[in-house]
């Protein structure tokens, strides 16, 4: 009997090793795939599904530079083909170990692809009030099934710093949430997310990555940084602006939002709260949406009774994949119920901005 031993357990670790490489390639590949999209300059337009009529294109970040103040997340490390072939068949207890892990990952990787809201669902904030105004522009474009292009334009929480994927950046998640609605629009959203910046840098790049691509709507987060930086909230008010009227110049919609509410920002809470309420005034002023984000993050916290750690990852600063998850859907909530309100005939004026309770 103990002559077969080794025999049998060298079968067995051959068998469990064929059926593990595929994981770890696979991991390897989500990888790789996580680096190219939040640290390269590339962009990425993910191909539509056979089965869906159209496109809907969420064009990857342009960087992944996380602002100066935030550490990275941290992240469990992918083991490659070396580290399978290492693995003593005459220990049984380490293989079994591998094995373990590896279908952890794996359960871990598809329970966050295939249904991010099932450990917690995505409600919208009770008794928080936010105006998207009508989005006149991009409604009309997508009620009439002609092609969209939507900046979402910003600093890391844009970018999509926190998110273990490119696909689980809020421009990704939006762009499948409308792609899912609209099936036969051409809609493309363009990443225009730079980590670290706030007003004074957006301005200078908001002709080059905003205007010139002669956007049909543009997405403009703003503030957080300026809260950690101690920018005057009047001056980056001003930006902001500034920015907004070059915006409605160009003739494209627009909907700001506000700082997040996590714990870094909460270090200045007079900071964020002339921020806040200086950003509504502008959106007020200029007749623009607003997506009061952090009313509705602490409304996540405070009501729903959400931990913070269920939706900043460990920083205490970034979104994670379900926090991105559930901004994305709230803001896509509002953009289709704009063009619902056209394909009714209930076209409000652009320069009328409706609140309603989320």
């Amino acid at each position: 009997m103990s002559r077969h031993y080794p025999f049998c357990l060298t079968t067995f670790a051959v068998a469990a090793l064929a059926l593990l490489a595929p994981v770890f390639v696979l991991s390897v590949h989500a990888q790789v795939a996580k680096q190219a999209a939040l640290a390269d300059n590339t962009t990425i337009k993910p191909p539509a599904s056979p089965a869906t009529v159209g496109t809907s294109t969420a064009v990857a970040p342009a960087t992944a530079t996380a602002p100066a103040t935030a550490a990275a997340p941290a992240t469990s490390g992918a083991a490659g083909a070396g580290n399978v072939a290492a693995v003593d068949p005459a220990n049984p207890a380490a293989q079994k170990g591998i094995a373990g892990r590896a279908i952890d990952k794996v359960r871990e990787v598809a329970k966050s692809a295939t249904d991010i809201f099932s450990r917690v669902p995505c409600q919208s904030a009770k008794g928080v009030a936010k105006s998207m105004g009508s989005l006149p522009h991009v409604a009309s474009k997508l009620a009439a099934g002609q092609p969209v292009v939507i900046i979402a334009f910003g600093s890391s929480s844009t970018n999509g710093y926190g998110a273990t994927s490119a696909e689980f950046t809020y421009p990704n998640r939006l762009a499948a949430q409308l792609r899912r609605q609209y099936p036969s629009a051409d809609i493309t959203i363009v990443n225009r997310g730079k980590g670290g910046e706030d007003a004074p840098e957006m301005m200078k790049r908001l002709q080059s990555e905003v205007i010139d691509m002669h956007p049909d709507m543009v997405i403009w987060q703003v503030g957080t940084n300026a809260v950690l930086r101690n920018l005057d909230p009047a001056e980056t008010a001003a930006l902001v602006e500034e920015g907004v009227l070059r915006i409605q110049a160009a003739g494209a919609d627009l909907v700001l939002v506000d700082p997040q509410y996590s714990p870094r920002v909460n270090e200045h809470p007079e900071s964020a709260g002339k921020i806040v309420k200086l950003l509504g005034r502008v959106a007020e002023l200029r007749h623009v949406g607003v997506f009061p984000r952090f009313e509705v993050m602490r409304d996540w916290h405070e009501k729903q009774a959400i931990p913070m750690d269920g939706f900043v990852i460990s920083d205490g600063l970034h979104m994670n994949d379900w926090g991105y998850a559930c901004f994305a859907q709230l803001l896509g909530d509002d953009i289709i119920r704009s063009v619902g309100q056209i394909k009714l005939g209930v076209n409000v004026p652009a320069d009328v901005r409706t609140y309603r309770p989320m």
